[in-house]
Protein backbone atom coordinates (compact mmCIF):
# COMPACT_ATOMS: atom_id res chain seq x y z
CA UNK A 1 0.00 0.00 0.00
CA UNK A 2 1.34 3.44 -0.63
CA UNK A 3 1.96 5.28 2.47
CA UNK A 4 0.36 8.71 2.25
CA UNK A 5 2.78 11.64 2.80
CA UNK A 6 2.15 14.07 5.74
CA UNK A 7 0.63 17.54 4.57
CA UNK A 8 2.84 20.49 5.43
CA UNK A 9 2.21 23.42 7.36
CA UNK A 10 -0.52 25.17 5.20
CA UNK A 11 1.05 28.76 4.21
CA UNK A 12 -2.14 30.91 4.48
CA UNK A 13 -3.59 32.15 7.68
CA UNK A 14 -7.08 31.67 9.01
CA UNK A 15 -9.55 33.46 7.94
CA UNK A 16 -11.60 34.74 10.59
CA UNK A 17 -11.15 31.66 12.05
CA UNK A 18 -11.74 29.29 9.32
CA UNK A 19 -8.89 27.35 7.70
CA UNK A 20 -7.82 27.68 4.38
CA UNK A 21 -8.66 24.65 1.27
CA UNK A 22 -5.90 22.16 0.92
CA UNK A 23 -5.59 20.73 -2.11
CA UNK A 24 -3.83 17.52 -3.30
CA UNK A 25 -2.78 17.15 -6.80
CA UNK A 26 -2.94 13.42 -8.00
CA UNK A 27 0.44 11.89 -8.51
CA UNK A 28 -0.25 11.15 -12.32
CA UNK A 29 -2.01 13.66 -15.07
CA UNK A 30 -1.81 15.19 -18.39
CA UNK A 31 -3.12 18.27 -17.71
CA UNK A 32 -0.55 20.46 -18.79
CA UNK A 33 -0.99 23.71 -16.53
CA UNK A 34 -2.50 24.01 -12.84
CA UNK A 35 -5.44 25.92 -14.13
CA UNK A 36 -6.20 23.36 -17.13
CA UNK A 37 -6.66 21.09 -13.78
CA UNK A 38 -8.09 23.11 -11.46
CA UNK A 39 -11.20 24.33 -14.26
CA UNK A 40 -11.33 20.47 -15.08
CA UNK A 41 -11.45 19.30 -11.01
CA UNK A 42 -13.64 22.11 -9.85
CA UNK A 43 -16.86 22.23 -11.59
CA UNK A 44 -18.34 24.27 -9.33
CA UNK A 45 -15.93 26.79 -8.90
CA UNK A 46 -16.50 29.69 -12.30
CA UNK A 47 -13.63 29.84 -14.62
CA UNK A 48 -13.55 33.61 -13.80
CA UNK A 49 -13.06 32.43 -10.40
CA UNK A 50 -10.28 30.37 -10.64
CA UNK A 51 -8.87 32.58 -13.01
CA UNK A 52 -9.27 35.55 -10.84
CA UNK A 53 -7.57 33.48 -7.93
CA UNK A 54 -4.44 32.72 -10.02
CA UNK A 55 -3.99 36.41 -11.43
CA UNK A 56 -4.11 37.85 -8.02
CA UNK A 57 -1.80 34.42 -6.95
CA UNK A 58 -4.16 33.78 -4.01
CA UNK A 59 -3.42 30.26 -4.74
CA UNK A 60 -0.09 29.13 -3.15
CA UNK A 61 2.11 26.13 -3.03
CA UNK A 62 5.01 24.91 -0.72
CA UNK A 63 7.37 27.44 -2.36
CA UNK A 64 5.06 30.50 -2.48
CA UNK A 65 2.09 31.92 -4.75
CA UNK A 66 1.26 30.76 -8.02
CA UNK A 67 0.15 32.33 -11.25
CA UNK A 68 -1.91 31.96 -14.38
CA UNK A 69 0.55 30.15 -16.41
CA UNK A 70 1.78 27.45 -13.17
CA UNK A 71 2.50 24.15 -14.82
CA UNK A 72 0.82 21.15 -13.47
CA UNK A 73 3.24 19.61 -11.00
CA UNK A 74 1.93 15.65 -9.78
CA UNK A 75 1.57 15.49 -6.22
CA UNK A 76 1.88 18.72 -5.17
CA UNK A 77 0.19 20.50 -2.28
CA UNK A 78 -1.96 23.71 -2.88
CA UNK A 79 -4.24 26.20 -0.82
CA UNK A 80 -6.45 28.93 -1.12
CA UNK A 81 -9.28 30.84 0.83
CA UNK A 82 -12.58 29.36 -0.15
CA UNK A 83 -15.82 31.99 -1.22
CA UNK A 84 -17.48 32.17 2.20
CA UNK A 85 -21.20 31.66 2.10
CA UNK A 86 -23.67 34.61 2.97
CA UNK A 87 -24.33 33.73 6.05
CA UNK A 88 -26.65 35.74 8.81
CA UNK A 89 -25.43 36.66 12.19
CA UNK A 90 -26.01 34.69 14.95
CA UNK A 91 -27.15 37.79 17.41
CA UNK A 92 -26.34 36.00 20.60
CA UNK A 93 -23.14 36.03 22.83
CA UNK A 94 -20.71 33.04 23.08
CA UNK A 95 -19.82 33.27 26.51
CA UNK A 96 -16.29 31.88 27.60
CA UNK A 97 -16.45 29.60 31.00
CA UNK A 98 -13.03 28.48 31.44
CA UNK A 99 -9.93 29.06 29.54
CA UNK A 100 -6.50 27.35 29.77
CA UNK A 101 -3.87 26.14 28.57
CA UNK A 102 -5.16 22.61 28.00
CA UNK A 103 -9.62 23.80 27.39
CA UNK A 104 -11.61 26.24 26.66
CA UNK A 105 -14.92 25.70 27.79
CA UNK A 106 -18.24 27.91 26.65
CA UNK A 107 -21.74 28.35 27.04
CA UNK A 108 -23.25 28.30 23.85
CA UNK A 109 -26.60 29.82 22.83
CA UNK A 110 -28.94 28.21 20.98
CA UNK A 111 -28.46 27.99 17.02
CA UNK A 112 -24.93 28.45 16.57
CA UNK A 113 -23.25 25.80 15.07
CA UNK A 114 -20.04 24.22 16.95
CA UNK A 115 -18.08 23.89 13.95
CA UNK A 116 -18.01 24.33 10.51
CA UNK A 117 -20.31 22.75 7.99
CA UNK A 118 -23.11 23.19 5.03
CA UNK A 119 -23.97 26.81 5.01
CA UNK A 120 -22.62 27.62 8.70
CA UNK A 121 -18.69 28.46 8.58
CA UNK A 122 -18.00 31.98 10.21
CA UNK A 123 -21.11 31.33 12.33
CA UNK A 124 -19.92 28.52 14.48
CA UNK A 125 -18.11 28.48 18.24
CA UNK A 126 -15.01 27.08 16.82
CA UNK A 127 -14.58 29.69 13.80
CA UNK A 128 -15.57 32.75 16.86
CA UNK A 129 -13.14 31.19 19.21
CA UNK A 130 -10.43 31.35 16.81
CA UNK A 131 -10.48 34.07 15.94
CA UNK A 132 -11.59 35.90 19.25
CA UNK A 133 -9.04 34.22 21.22
CA UNK A 134 -6.15 33.63 18.93
CA UNK A 135 -5.93 30.09 18.75
CA UNK A 136 -5.92 29.04 15.54
CA UNK A 137 -5.19 24.86 16.44
CA UNK A 138 -8.56 25.26 18.54
CA UNK A 139 -10.48 22.06 17.74
CA UNK A 140 -13.71 20.57 19.64
CA UNK A 141 -13.35 18.09 22.28
CA UNK A 142 -16.97 16.86 21.18
CA UNK A 143 -20.34 18.54 19.07
CA UNK A 144 -23.11 20.01 20.25
CA UNK A 145 -26.13 20.27 18.10
CA UNK A 146 -26.48 23.70 16.56
CA UNK A 147 -30.47 24.19 17.99
CA UNK A 148 -28.76 23.35 21.33
CA UNK A 149 -27.70 25.67 23.98
CA UNK A 150 -25.35 24.86 26.80
CA UNK A 151 -21.91 23.80 27.46
CA UNK A 152 -19.21 22.79 24.55
CA UNK A 153 -15.99 21.99 25.45
CA UNK A 154 -12.62 22.98 22.95
CA UNK A 155 -8.92 21.99 23.41
CA UNK A 156 -6.56 24.35 22.88
CA UNK A 157 -3.29 22.18 22.18
CA UNK A 158 -3.10 19.48 18.89
CA UNK A 159 -0.76 16.90 20.86
CA UNK A 160 -3.79 17.03 23.85
CA UNK A 161 -6.35 16.37 21.42
CA UNK A 162 -6.91 12.84 21.44
CA UNK A 163 -6.79 12.52 25.20
CA UNK A 164 -9.88 14.43 25.66
CA UNK A 165 -11.76 13.76 22.47
CA UNK A 166 -11.43 9.81 24.07
CA UNK A 167 -13.09 10.65 27.31
CA UNK A 168 -16.37 11.38 24.80
CA UNK A 169 -16.10 8.22 23.01
CA UNK A 170 -15.09 6.06 26.03
CA UNK A 171 -18.38 7.86 27.52
CA UNK A 172 -16.07 8.77 30.71
CA UNK A 173 -18.06 12.41 30.39
CA UNK A 174 -20.89 12.46 33.05
CA UNK A 175 -23.32 14.82 31.22
CA UNK A 176 -26.71 16.69 32.27
CA UNK A 177 -29.28 18.26 29.91
CA UNK A 178 -32.04 19.98 31.06
CA UNK A 179 -35.59 20.62 28.78
CA UNK A 180 -38.64 21.80 29.00
CA UNK A 181 -41.70 19.71 27.12
CA UNK A 182 -45.67 18.72 28.01
CA UNK A 183 -46.24 17.35 31.07
CA UNK A 184 -47.94 14.37 30.69
CA UNK A 185 -49.38 13.01 34.74
CA UNK A 186 -50.06 9.62 32.83
CA UNK A 187 -46.00 9.11 31.89
CA UNK A 188 -44.23 7.08 34.94
CA UNK A 189 -40.68 8.79 35.68
CA UNK A 190 -37.69 8.06 35.99
CA UNK A 191 -36.93 5.67 33.32
CA UNK A 192 -34.22 4.77 31.35
CA UNK A 193 -34.72 4.91 27.33
CA UNK A 194 -32.45 2.47 25.42
CA UNK A 195 -33.46 2.08 21.46
CA UNK A 196 -31.77 1.83 18.17
CA UNK A 197 -31.02 5.12 16.06
CA UNK A 198 -29.72 5.47 12.73
CA UNK A 199 -28.99 8.99 11.08
CA UNK A 200 -28.20 8.67 7.41
CA UNK A 201 -26.02 11.59 6.06
CA UNK A 202 -27.72 14.52 4.68
CA UNK A 203 -31.24 13.28 6.21
CA UNK A 204 -32.57 15.62 8.65
CA UNK A 205 -34.26 13.12 11.06
CA UNK A 206 -33.05 9.96 13.01
CA UNK A 207 -34.86 7.08 13.18
CA UNK A 208 -35.43 4.57 15.52
CA UNK A 209 -35.57 0.45 14.32
CA UNK A 210 -36.52 -2.69 15.85
CA UNK A 211 -32.48 -3.69 16.52
CA UNK A 212 -30.34 -4.20 19.74
CA UNK A 213 -30.45 -0.71 21.28
CA UNK A 214 -26.89 1.64 20.64
CA UNK A 215 -28.79 4.93 22.52
CA UNK A 216 -29.45 4.98 26.16
CA UNK A 217 -31.34 8.29 28.24
CA UNK A 218 -32.00 8.92 31.88
CA UNK A 219 -35.27 10.98 31.82
CA UNK A 220 -36.27 12.40 34.99
CA UNK A 221 -39.13 15.05 36.02
CA UNK A 222 -37.68 17.49 37.79
CA UNK A 223 -41.07 19.61 38.36
CA UNK A 224 -44.27 20.92 36.32
CA UNK A 225 -46.55 23.59 36.31
CA UNK A 226 -48.77 24.77 33.68
CA UNK A 227 -48.68 21.53 31.31
CA UNK A 228 -45.61 22.05 31.53
CA UNK A 229 -42.42 19.87 32.40
CA UNK A 230 -38.76 20.44 34.01
CA UNK A 231 -36.69 17.34 32.56
CA UNK A 232 -33.23 16.44 33.71
CA UNK A 233 -31.69 14.20 30.84
CA UNK A 234 -28.78 11.98 30.94
CA UNK A 235 -27.84 10.74 27.69
CA UNK A 236 -25.60 7.47 28.50
CA UNK A 237 -24.44 7.10 25.23
CA UNK A 238 -23.87 9.66 22.24
CA UNK A 239 -26.13 9.49 19.02
CA UNK A 240 -27.32 12.63 17.02
CA UNK A 241 -30.25 13.92 18.30
CA UNK A 242 -30.69 11.11 20.92
CA UNK A 243 -32.44 13.01 23.42
CA UNK A 244 -34.81 14.75 21.09
CA UNK A 245 -35.72 11.54 20.04
CA UNK A 246 -36.34 10.05 22.74
CA UNK A 247 -38.51 12.39 24.83
CA UNK A 248 -40.64 12.45 21.06
CA UNK A 249 -40.65 8.91 21.76
CA UNK A 250 -42.49 9.30 24.98
CA UNK A 251 -45.19 11.31 23.80
CA UNK A 252 -43.57 14.52 25.27
CA UNK A 253 -41.62 16.28 22.83
CA UNK A 254 -39.03 19.30 23.81
CA UNK A 255 -40.68 22.77 23.29
CA UNK A 256 -39.24 24.36 19.85
CA UNK A 257 -38.33 21.12 17.91
CA UNK A 258 -38.27 21.32 14.35
CA UNK A 259 -38.18 18.36 13.40
CA UNK A 260 -39.41 15.19 16.34
CA UNK A 261 -42.19 14.05 15.99
CA UNK A 262 -42.93 15.85 12.30
CA UNK A 263 -40.12 17.96 10.71
CA UNK A 264 -41.43 21.87 9.82
CA UNK A 265 -40.28 23.67 6.95
CA UNK A 266 -37.05 25.10 7.28
CA UNK A 267 -37.20 28.57 9.20
CA UNK A 268 -35.82 31.43 7.52
CA UNK A 269 -32.38 32.34 8.44
CA UNK A 270 -33.07 34.67 10.19
CA UNK A 271 -35.46 33.36 12.47
CA UNK A 272 -34.38 33.30 15.99
CA UNK A 273 -37.75 32.82 17.80
CA UNK A 274 -38.67 29.82 20.05
CA UNK A 275 -35.08 27.81 20.18
CA UNK A 276 -35.22 24.21 21.10
CA UNK A 277 -36.03 24.14 24.84
CA UNK A 278 -32.56 21.71 25.57
CA UNK A 279 -29.78 22.85 27.17
CA UNK A 280 -26.36 21.07 28.04
CA UNK A 281 -26.12 21.82 31.77
CA UNK A 282 -23.22 20.47 33.44
CA UNK A 283 -20.42 18.26 32.18
CA UNK A 284 -18.15 16.48 34.79
CA UNK A 285 -15.05 14.15 33.91
CA UNK A 286 -11.42 13.24 35.40
CA UNK A 287 -8.70 15.09 33.53
CA UNK A 288 -7.06 12.91 31.55
CA UNK A 289 -3.67 14.61 31.60
CA UNK A 290 -3.85 16.06 35.30
CA UNK A 291 -5.77 13.44 36.62
CA UNK A 292 -7.78 16.56 39.01
CA UNK A 293 -11.61 16.10 38.75
CA UNK A 294 -13.37 19.01 36.36
CA UNK A 295 -16.91 20.08 36.44
CA UNK A 296 -18.21 22.82 34.70
CA UNK A 297 -22.10 23.98 34.81
CA UNK A 298 -23.89 26.26 32.27
CA UNK A 299 -25.28 29.57 33.15
CA UNK A 300 -28.00 29.36 30.45
CA UNK A 301 -31.81 28.83 31.70
CA UNK A 302 -34.73 27.81 29.44
CA UNK A 303 -37.17 30.62 28.29
CA UNK A 304 -40.20 28.38 28.22
CA UNK A 305 -39.86 27.30 31.67
CA UNK A 306 -39.16 30.97 33.33
CA UNK A 307 -41.24 33.41 30.82
CA UNK A 308 -43.53 30.82 28.74
CA UNK A 309 -45.69 32.99 27.19
CA UNK A 310 -42.58 35.28 25.88
CA UNK A 311 -41.42 31.91 24.94
CA UNK A 312 -44.60 31.38 23.08
CA UNK A 313 -44.90 34.90 21.40
CA UNK A 314 -40.97 34.50 19.88
CA UNK A 315 -40.61 37.53 22.21
CA UNK A 316 -38.33 35.98 25.36
CA UNK A 317 -34.80 37.29 25.21
CA UNK A 318 -32.18 34.28 25.33
CA UNK A 319 -30.09 34.25 28.52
Amino acid sequence: MRRRSKVPPAPLPQRLGVDPVHLRLPVEGAWPTLRAYLAERLPTVAPERIDALLSRREIVGEDGPVGPDEPFRPGAHLWLHRDLPDEVPVPFELDVLHHDDRLVVVDKPHFLATTPRGRHVVETALSRLRHSLGLPALSPAHRLDRLTAGLAMFVVRPEDRGAYQTLFRDRLVRKEYRAVAPYDPELALPRTVRSHIVKERGVIAAQELDAPPNSESRIELAEHRAGLGRYRLQPLSGRTHQLRLHMSGLGVPILGDPVYPVLLPDAAPDDFRRPLQLLASSIEFTDPLTGRPRRFESRRTLAAWSDPAGWADGAAPQR
